[in-house]
C-alpha cells in the first residue's frame, strides 16, 4: 500500500494540533459535535506524531517544533492508564494541567508553523 504524500501527512498534524489547541469549551463542542470522547483528542495527535520525523526529514516540517511535539506526546502518555481515567473526562479538559500544558505548547508549534494558532477545527467522520 502507498503511504499519503506528505503535504497530506502534514495537513493530519496540523489538523491535530488544531483541536488540541482549540480552548477547552470549543474542543467540548468539537467532540460533542462528532459524538466521540477525549481520548480522540490525544489519539489523533498521536498518529499525527509518528510521522513527525518523516515530515521534518520530507522539508514539510520544521525540525525546531520536533522538542514541543515531544513534549506533548509525553504529557499525553503521563496521563494515560487506568490510575489516571479522571484526566481524561470532559470536565478535564477544562481543569487538568496536563490538558492546559498540552494545549501551550500546541499553540506554540501552530505558531511556529502557521504564524497562528486559532484555526477553524476540522470536521471528522466517524464509522460506527
Amino acid at each position: 500500500m502507498q503511504s499519503p504524500d506528505p503535504s497530506f501527512r502534514r495537513r493530519l498534524l496540523i489538523e491535530s494540533l488544531t483541536v488540541l489547541a482549540a480552548d477547552a469549551q470549543t474542543q467540548l463542542a468539537w467532540l460533542a459535535r462528532h459524538d466521540v470522547v477525549t481520548d480522540e483528542i490525544a489519539l489523533d495527535f498521536d498518529h499525527a506524531f509518528r510521522m513527525a520525523e518523516a515530515l521534518v526529514e520530507e522539508g514539510q516540517l520544521d525540525r525546531g517544533v520536533l522538542p514541543d511535539l515531544r513534549e506533548i506526546n509525553t504529557v499525553l502518555s503521563e496521563m494515560s492508564g487506568a490510575e489516571h481515567a479522571g484526566r481524561w473526562t470532559t470536565d478535564a479538559l477544562c481543569v487538568d494541567e496536563g490538558w492546559s500544558r498540552a494545549r501551550q505548547v500546541a499553540r506554540r508549534v501552530l505558531v511556529a508553523e502557521l504564524g497562528e494558532w486559532q484555526r477553524p477545527l476540522w470536521e471528522i467522520s466517524v464509522i460506527r
